[in-house]
């Protein structure tokens, strides 16, 4: 038994001492010195030993699995020394070769826009109001003196989740809910993200962003409505804009009107941005329809208001010359970082 024993060193110190990777030495591990290994099933055999002979060959077994365990060690930590050299040359980093910038975002200029609006009607006493963007056809429809019936329910191509939710075609429900929580006076404005069923090119898509302001009040007249939108003009297009209101139509307002501004591009000559007319439409307005006070919960004998809209996408494209709405959506730092 001593010589199988020093047989089994003898073997074990040739294969470790050959071995190059650390997965090797848990092998060799586990082949000498494990539960089911060489060693153990040499050491199985003392009990056929004299009593005499067995702490002699206990003490050469104990030896022998120092040994193996101390080369075992050793080679191990020589392995990792290499490993550890070898990577640290692999990941060398040459300090003289210049860095790889990083790539900064940048505001969407359809934020820039849209944060330039809100400044301008906060300022004004506004506040801003938020709603659902999938929401009830009461709020979207009949609540805004659209009822299922309504001609201009034809206008609107929407996406229904059901027959009495949809994705929202507008921002106005949020006024209609501003009415049923808030008494008069009120002053909000409410952007977000409108649906409508388009196919997406250069001047479509179905998801766009507008803007839509309420006001009501003890008093309120078009006058008042002129007033505000003549200064909001003058501030987001410069002092020496404009306006002009046409006659119009929208269920939820009466008398309604679209407004012009004179072209920012030509300042009212006429240019390409504008056809050639001098004028630009930017937004829908009106007086809020005595219906949609009454079905809010507002009596329309003590209270008026006017409320207006304006499409975010478009009014970001007229102010930067963007010809493509598409860009707008794609998010490419080339693009965005331009303005």
């Amino acid at each position: 038994m001593e010589e199988l024993l020093r047989k089994l060193y003898e073997d074990a110190q040739k294969e470790i001492l050959s071995a190059d990777s650390l997965q090797q030495i848990e092998n060799l591990r586990v082949k000498y010195l494990g539960k089911k290994g060489e060693l153990t099933q040499i050491l199985r055999g003392m009990g056929s030993l004299k009593p005499e002979e067995r702490p002699v060959i206990g003490q050469i077994a104990n030896e022998v699995r120092e040994k193996i365990e101390g080369l075992l060690t050793e080679t191990k930590n020589k392995i990792a020394q290499l490993e550890k050299e070898k990577r640290i040359k692999s990941e060398y980093i040459d300090i003289t070769m210049p860095g790889k910038p990083y790539e900064y975002g940048h505001k969407h200029p359809m934020t820039q826009v849209l944060d330039e609006i809100k400044k301008i009607f906060l300022g004004l006493g506004f506040s801003i109001a938020e709603g659902p963007e999938i929401e009830f056809t009461y709020y979207n429809f009949e609540a805004l003196n659209t009822p299922e019936d309504h001609p201009a329910r034809d206008l609107q191509d929407t996406f229904y989740v059901t027959s009495d939710i949809l994705l929202r075609t507008q921002t106005s429900p949020v006024q209609v809910r501003t009415m049923e929580k808030n008494k008069p006076p009120i002053r909000v404005i409410s952007p977000g993200r409108v649906y409508r069923s388009d196919e997406i090119d250069a001047t479509h898509s179905p998801v766009f962003h507008q803007m839509e302001g309420l006001v009501v009040d003890e008093g309120i007249t078009m006058g008042d409505l002129k007033g505000v939108l003549n200064i909001f003009a003058k501030k987001f297009f410069g002092e020496d804009t404009n306006t002009k209101f046409r006659p119009h139509y929208f269920p939820f307002t009466e008398p309604s009107a679209e407004m012009d501004v004179s072209c920012f591009a030509c300042g009212g000559k006429g240019c390409r941005v504008c056809g050639y007319t001098g004028w630009i439409e930017i937004l829908g307005a009106g007086m809020v329809h005595p219906n949609v006070l009454r079905m809010s919960g507002i009596d329309p004998e003590k209270y008026s208001g006017f409320a207006f809209g304006l499409g975010i996408d478009r009014i970001t494209m007229l102010k930067y010359g963007i010809d493509d709405l598409r860009l707008l959506f794609e998010n490419d730092l080339r693009f965005i970082q331009q303005f």
